[in-house]
């Protein structure tokens, strides 16, 4: 099975002095499907952000595929082998254009084909900030399975069905827990954490086993 481990020890984490995320311990076997779910605030974006190196640690260590993010330059070399779903979506302070953003995976004739199946080719020439959430957040989708084509061993992916006029979530959950990768999604959409091997909860910053 293809996929990358990723290993947590004791992940410490704090919004200003506010702890997010309290000494959290989780292992993810490669190739593994894994939900997190949980109330609003409890924790679960910021975890994610932490395996990504875009929210630092207060304490504890966090190995993808072996290697931990101490750098600039490591986190460079994180984002080719962990694709990214965000849960609000930017469409950037420039004029981007729909299709930038699936060529930007580093396989872009494989996001390109993405973007189709999931019903936004025709968006390609639309500015990002002309889109609506359930678009944009198709874009970002399409992107990750360019990554994913181009070497991603892992995709992290918080609420990526969530926006109120993306339809077709039940074919999205399809996709991504179908991919040759690690999956880590916060999700309260039943459909996609009923297709991950397993439902963890997050409450005040720590996890439980949910299923």
């Amino acid at each position: 099975m293809g996929g990358l481990d990723i290993r947590m020890r004791e992940v410490s984490c704090r919004h200003g002095r506010v702890p997010a995320v309290s000494e959290v311990t989780l292992e993810i076997a490669a190739g593994e499907r894994v939900a997190l779910t949980g109330t609003n605030g409890s924790g679960k974006t910021t975890l994610v952000r932490a395996v990504l190196g875009l929210h630092r640690q207060t304490g504890g260590s966090i190995l993808v595929g072996g290697d931990e993010t101490r750098s600039a330059a490591e986190w460079r070399r994180r984002r080719r082998v962990c694709a990214w779903i965000p849960q609000k979506p930017a469409a950037g302070r420039f004029p981007l254009l729909g299709r930038e953003l699936p060529a930007s995976s580093g396989a872009p004739r494989a996001a390109a084909e993405a973007a189709g199946r999931l019903g936004v080719a025709d968006l390609a020439a639309r500015p990002l900030h002309t889109l609506s959430g359930g678009q944009l957040q198709r874009m970002y989708l399409a992107r990750a399975l360019g990554c994913v084509a181009a070497g991603a061993g892992a995709l992290l992916a918080d609420e990526p069905t969530a926006a109120p006029d993306f339809a077709g979530q039940e074919e999205a959950a399809d996709v991504l827990a179908g991919l040759p990768v690690t999956l880590v999604v916060v999700t309260h959409d039943r459909a996609l954490a009923g297709r991950c091997d397993r439902v963890l909860e997050m409450a005040a910053g720590r996890l439980r086993e949910a299923r």
